[in-house]
């Protein structure tokens, strides 16, 4: 890729374009990353919705490890996109380029940990699910927070519910047969842009999950590190490049 495109992709001055592609491309990794990470947890770690009606059902039920570990998730994940905030904020404070990229990068990291360390912790059951489960918690948190933030809440990457949602009412848009002119409300009319972009998302979030899901059955836990190593690749520029103007 041209590193100028590359270097638009988490560049603190944004476009419509760079927030898509960007969006798409994160919308992947966490959809390789939750179906990797189900088939090494039985569980899906971007799913807060899951989680927290998992809570509620344990806490009438009385099974108070689902519903401890069902909180330290959440709070995993709630920390991921603190950290997220926190990272944006200061290097913002500073000036930095990297704002978005810092975060990414982290990511990146933690998902090379997962992928090189995993198969060894796989062997310590009892330790392996609650770490794997945060860590993985805590890395949807953190990307679904700078994507966020960088398109003001318009786009979503790690869960698919908002985007159905989203995706059912232009649909619904769309199919309205509109009244005469002479109708009191003004037409309605779809928003194609949004409709399509809503679209590559979920299709970016499916075809991770395949990715992600034949990659796992494949190589095991190796196969987040080609995913860590898309991130890094997004992240990378704006980096050096405050690296290069702080020395």
């Amino acid at each position: 890729m041209p590193v100028n495109y590359v270097r638009g992709l988490t560049a603190t001055v944004r476009t419509r374009r760079s927030n898509t592609h960007l969006g798409i491309g994160l919308a992947f990794v966490a959809g390789a990353t939750n179906a990797g990470g189900f088939l090494a947890v039985q569980q899906y770690t971007s799913h807060m919705t899951g989680i927290v009606s998992s809570m509620a059902e344990a806490a009438i039920g009385g099974d108070w490890f689902v519903l401890s570990t069902g909180g330290v998730a959440l709070a995993a994940f709630l920390i991921g996109a603190a950290t997220t905030a926190i990272l944006v904020n200061a290097a913002r404070q500073h000036n930095l380029s990297s704002a978005y990229a810092l975060p990414l990068l982290l990511e990146a990291l933690l998902l090379l940990l997962f992928g090189t360390i995993g198969a060894r912790l796989n062997e310590m059951h009892e330790l392996f699910v609650p770490l794997t489960v945060v860590l993985l918690c805590f890395i949807m948190g953190l990307q679904n927070a700078v994507i966020t933030k960088i398109s003001h809440a318009e786009i979503r990457t790690t869960h698919v519910t908002g985007l159905v949602t989203d995706i059912g009412i232009e649909v619904g848009k769309l199919l309205l047969v509109n009244r005469p002119p002479h109708a009191v409300q003004p037409p309605v009319v779809v928003d194609r842009e949004r409709l399509l972009l809503l679209l590559l998302l979920f299709s970016g979030f499916f075809s991770g999950g395949v990715v992600g899901a034949a990659g796992f059955r494949a190589i095991g836990f190796a196969a987040t590190v080609p995913l860590a190593l898309v991130v890094v690749a997004l992240a990378l520029i704006p980096v050096i490049d405050d690296l290069r103007r702080t020395a």
